[in-house]
């Protein structure tokens, strides 16, 4: 079920969104819109809409999470400097992801300052609020991966005047903290189950929450919390593994799904990125693609036993169908050799209709796997969520006499490359196993955001373990300051 987009509020969010074929009013203030159980219900839509941005998961942030790792390579230009990890302040995605969240953390911020004194169903605002908190977090918590402490800003931006605008830095810890409350809040007032409407998979629910509390517990290696949290999702019933790897994708709400984007395939609401990674056909054109899988992780993984990576036997117009990539057959060398494959419909002139998974069930398992680990050792709840993943891979199950808290730790890191594989997540994985082995001395990864870095740069420069402050922010905002080492 897609997602419709609505009109734009100007003066809510300074920037351009998608239209219906109605024109927008000509001066929309918060005194003369937000009145209604439909006004609120339209601020929050333009609130989803912003995860659809190119800056954000409409393309760049895939692209940030997977291009400087070992997961991919490309000779394409426009993503030269993350592979070669050059990156600068005026690199194009460290302004668009950091400028894009921004305007998304804006549209939640005006449903969180104005929804709640509209007079409507209290139990319907309520979830309004829930989903606008978990929304806010999701972009403050991209941010803080990315870039560190950034300035928290928690009421509606309405003025472009710079002292309005200008605002210092909070503290990493401080950004962390409010993305902690803003879940916790989004916990307490989001709708408990989807209603029985597979309409509503597309929306927020206090399980998706949890499933994103989990995630930020992870990266400050707060196991038990994150423990927690990842039971919470496997332990309520309200998803299921999908039986299949191959039938995940291209995503579309299914059992498993905890948290989409949402595209709708046209003009409005088309999703770039699967044009930017497929051959042609069934790619609008041929070029030079990003995310190519690289050579390392198709030997990495176990092409002939492991279902997310062996050959199904399918050939499709792109090739050999692999379930996590596809092998592309053309004398054109642009459309020959390894492709990412988890979005194959038609991408429909770089406007593909199929969704982005934010969160899964399987990441989730693996989530719970890795900070009940960390926690205690090896243990029968761990293994069996890590066994669940493998199982449904067509690998066998491992026993837990086999394991030391050391091997299940690398057995967590395997599979997570390999289920995740081109979704967003490694780059963030191998920092986050770099601040591990910095944070904790009997930490031990095999590959960490260090290791790449010094394969890559000569030299374990820490700096890199963040990017930098757009060049465009820094020019704006007298008062933010570049991060070390830019």
């Amino acid at each position: 079920m897609k997602r419709l987009i609505i009109f734009c509020i100007p003066f809510l969010f300074l920037a351009s969104c998608n239209v219906l074929d109605k024109q927008p009013l000509p001066s929309i203030t918060p005194e003369n819109f937000f009145r209604s159980a439909d006004d609120a219900e339209a601020a929050l839509t333009a609130a989803y809409d912003a995860l659809q941005q190119t800056g954000v998961y409409g393309q760049d942030l895939n692209v940030v999470g997977e291009m400087p790792s070992d997961n991919v390579t490309s000779s394409n230009g426009d993503v030269n400097a993350l592979e070669r990890l050059i990156w600068t302040p005026l690199t194009s995605q460290m302004n668009n992801t950091f400028q894009q969240a921004y305007i998304g953390i804006n549209r939640a911020n005006a449903v969180l300052q104005y929804v709640q004194a509209i007079q409507m169903n209290e139990t319907r605002r309520n979830q309004i609020l829930g989903e606008a908190h978990f929304l806010r977090a999701l972009h403050y918590f991209n941010l803080v991966r990315m870039y560190g402490g950034v300035p928290l800003r928690l009421e509606p931006t309405e003025s472009g005047d710079p002292g309005v605008v200008a605002l210092a830095r909070s503290t990493t810890e401080q950004v962390y903290a409010q993305i902690a409350t803003d879940l916790q809040q989004s916990e307490q007032l989001a709708a408990t189950t989807f209603g029985g409407q597979t309409a509503n998979r597309a929306r927020i629910i206090k399980t998706a929450a949890n499933a994103l509390q989990a995630r930020v517990y992870l990266t400050q290696h707060q196991w038990a919390d994150a423990a927690t949290a990842a039971n919470k999702v496997i332990t309520s019933g309200l998803y299921q593994l999908s039986p299949s790897f191959n039938a995940l994708f291209p995503p579309d709400n299914n059992a498993e799904s905890i948290v989409e984007v949402q595209f709708a395939g046209n003009a409005d609401g088309g999703f770039i990125l699967p044009d930017l990674l497929l051959p042609s056909p069934p790619a609008t054109y041929s070029f030079p693609k990003f995310n190519i899988p690289t050579t390392e992780l198709i030997q990495y993984a176990d092409t002939l036993n492991d279902l997310r990576w062996k050959f199904t036997g399918e050939v499709v117009s792109a090739g050999r169908n692999h379930a996590s990539f596809v092998m592309g057959r053309s004398a054109n060398a642009n459309d020959n050799g390894p492709f990412v494959y988890k979005w194959r419909s038609n991408p429909n002139a770089f406007n593909s209709p199929d969704n982005y998974y934010v969160l899964r069930l399987a990441d989730v398992m693996l989530m719970y796997a890795e900070a009940s680990n960390e926690q205690n050792g090896p243990n029968e709840q761990a293994l069996t969520q890590l066994n669940a993943v493998r199982t449904r891979a067509g690998l066998p199950t491992l026993a837990l006499t086999t394991l030391t808290k050391q091997t299940f730790r690398d057995e967590v890191d395997r599979q997570r490359r390999l289920e995740l594989a081109f979704e967003g997540e490694r780059w963030f994985d191998l920092l986050r196993y770099a601040r591990h082995t910095q944070a904790d001395a009997g930490a031990a990864h095999k590959v960490t955001a260090l290791d790449i870095i010094q394969q890559v740069r000569g030299s374990r420069d820490v700096n890199y373990l963040l990017f930098p402050i757009p060049q465009s922010e820094i020019n704006n905002n007298a008062l933010i300051q570049q991060n070390p080492g830019y």
